[in-house]
């Protein structure tokens, strides 16, 4: 089989980290694309292992000189991938998972069309909230923004491949296993 790439995106709290690390401990052919962001790091995060962490001016040289298959701007934080990332490890032999939001998902979806677009969605808005707020990462005003973005994040979602609502970590994975050999 090819190897390929598997955009998963969904909204700030849905569980995706938890659905792909799940994932990724079944499947030793993939490999989770690293990203860049100018946020600081969270407790408990690396650098090259989390996200690389750049400056702003780090970040903006690299769109200046188009090093990025997609970026965007969240919360006063760049975010984005590497072009050389991906096509490095897809080179390795590696089936490659971009877990990246919906802005970003749909540039991708215009410079890699064959890749494959799943959506990860939570049981209920409701739901999403209380595990937004769960987290205790962030203040009420970036909860908020991030709350304030859900009808924009369901429009771009109608463009994905697939939806998976993570209402049990077990059978989303399951789900996206089901995707996978779909796409082989």
């Amino acid at each position: 089989m090819n190897k390929k790439l598997f955009v998963i995106s969904g909204f700030s709290g849905v569980g995706k980290g938890t659905v792909i690390n799940r994932f990724m401990q079944k499947h030793k052919d993939f490999v989770l694309s690293v990203s860049c962001t100018t946020r600081k790091p969270r407790p408990g995060e690396t650098d090259g292992v989390n996200y690389f962490f750049l400056s702003n001016e780090e970040f903006e040289k690299n769109i200046r000189e188009n090093k990025f298959l997609e970026y965007a701007k969240f919360a006063e934080h760049y975010y984005g991938t590497k072009k050389k990332y991906i096509e490095e490890k897809l080179r390795e032999g590696f089936h490659v998972i971009l877990e990246i939001d919906t802005q970003g998902a749909l540039q991708v979806k215009k410079k890699i069309p064959e890749a494959v677009f799943i959506f990860i969605a939570p049981p209920s808005i409701e739901e999403l909230e209380h595990r937004l707020r769960g987290r205790h990462t962030e203040d009420e005003e970036t909860i908020q923004k991030r709350l304030s973005q859900v009808s924009i994040e369901l429009e771009r979602a109608k463009q994905y491949d697939y939806t998976v609502v993570n209402d049990d970590v077990d059978r989303a994975v399951s789900e996206i296993e089901e995707i996978v050999k779909k796409s082989e």
